[in-house]
């Protein structure tokens, strides 16, 4: 079996994932584009501390853009210039390229009833209102779940609760997303507005049928080409597969010459590396990584490839977090050797930094440096005026 070190499996992964490339003086929607070429996908969420998580990995990549050309891949559908990439669960909520849309119908048939155990007592309390809720988007077109609620005059006050405490309308909406029936034809403040899939999407597209056999071995030939090399587990979580799924894929992309099986130094199983993935001497330059950055959402690979060990602290009460609320891994020359936890203050024109904190043996004046310019560098990015860096971490005084 081939060999490689952990620096090569490292340098391997980044280069796979668009890192260590010159930064293009002009960013074209085509740039934007070839991001998602090597990424495969971009997980969506809805915190916006300091940017929504799509629209972080692609200026970690290829720097300062406009987000308008993204949003215009997304959820653009004229004639001129078509939609691009599609919405979907793939490694949870993420854009997809459209084509790649029928390679989850095999999920969509799993979700027939939803993702959610609570669509099943919905349905039976409201038993027509997916039908209904169909026949108002096939009427007045992209509609939120809210819209939809008005025409069917549902509009009713509902308990204070938590972000989950959703409507019938909603997660019947969120249950046909799930199933295919609907997409996302755009979003406004994050807002999904469904609308009917074929409209959505090209025939060609909502028309072709794959079977999950082909479908995951697809996926995974994909999950590859993003990591680079990776462990069955690395390409198994990129789209939420299971082991029982991605073992015969791989065992199938090893023997059509897709894959080669390597064994990285200090990696407990099997690597996989992709044919013709690229491996450079160096990786050099800096990117703040967002919590949901392909690169690093799988939090033991992250730990395995860089020796680093990441959460995100969220859901994590105040008093016990360790480095802050939405804390920026920091890469620099293919190393993770630091993090910071960050807040876009849009009304002050602020990019907040609480907390910077360096790992062991990298508190240094050139880590310091080339962090503050990654920083001023995304203030610019989102047209904000000042950097003000906390006292929290050990590189704070050094920034």
């Amino acid at each position: 079996m081939r060999r490689m070190s952990a620096a090569a499996a490292r340098r391997t992964a980044l280069a796979a994932q668009g890192f260590g490339r010159r930064k293009p003086t002009t960013v074209t929607r085509r740039t934007v584009l070839d991001v998602l070429g090597r990424t495969q996908l971009l997980q969506l969420d809805s915190v916006s501390a300091v940017v929504r998580a799509h629209y972080a990995p692609v200026f970690s990549r290829i720097g300062a853009y406009d987000r308008g050309l993204l949003d215009e891949a997304a959820w653009s559908h004229n004639g001129r210039r078509p939609r691009r990439l599609v919405e979907y669960w793939a490694h949870e909520a993420a854009l997809i390229p459209v084509e790649d849309w029928p390679l989850m119908r095999w999920r969509m048939a799993r979700y027939e009833r939803g993702r959610w155990e609570g669509v099943r007592r919905v349905v039976e309390r409201n038993p027509t209102l997916g039908k209904d809720i169909l026949d108002v988007i096939t009427d007045i077109g992209a509609a939120t779940a809210g819209e939809v609620e008005k025409h069917l005059e549902l509009d009713k006050p509902r308990p204070k609760g938590s972000w989950w405490n959703l409507s019938d309308t909603k997660m019947i909406c969120e249950a046909l997303f799930a199933s295919g029936e609907l997409s996302a034809d755009k979003r406004v403040a994050f807002a999904r507005h469904y609308d009917l899939s074929e409209r959505v999407l090209p025939p060609d597209v909502h028309g072709r049928s794959v079977t999950e056999v082909d479908a995951v071995r697809e996926l995974v030939l994909r999950a590859a080409t993003a990591h680079g090399v990776g462990t069955e587990p690395d390409l198994r979580d990129y789209y939420r597969l299971h082991r029982s799924q991605t073992e015969p894929a791989i065992a199938e992309l090893v023997d059509a010459g897709e894959l080669i099986p390597v064994q990285v130094e200090g990696w407990d199983k099997p690597g996989y590396l992709r044919a013709g993935a690229a491996t450079p001497r160096r990786v050099e330059g800096a990117a703040l990584l967002c919590p949901f950055d392909p690169l690093i959402f799988f939090r033991p690979r992250t730990e395995r490839l860089f020796d680093f060990h990441y959460r995100i602290e969220i859901y994590t009460p105040e008093p016990k977090r360790v480095h802050g609320y939405y804390v920026f891994p920091f890469l620099l020359d293919g190393e993770l050797v630091g993090r910071v936890d960050l807040r876009a203050e849009r009304a002050s024109g602020r990019l907040s930094v609480p907390g910077a904190f360096a790992e062991p043996g990298r508190d240094t004046p050139e880590v310091a440096a080339a962090l503050r310019n990654s920083l001023r560098e995304m203030a610019d990015w989102l047209e904000l005026d000042e950097v003000v860096i906390g006292d929290r971490g050990n590189l704070a005084p050094l920034i």
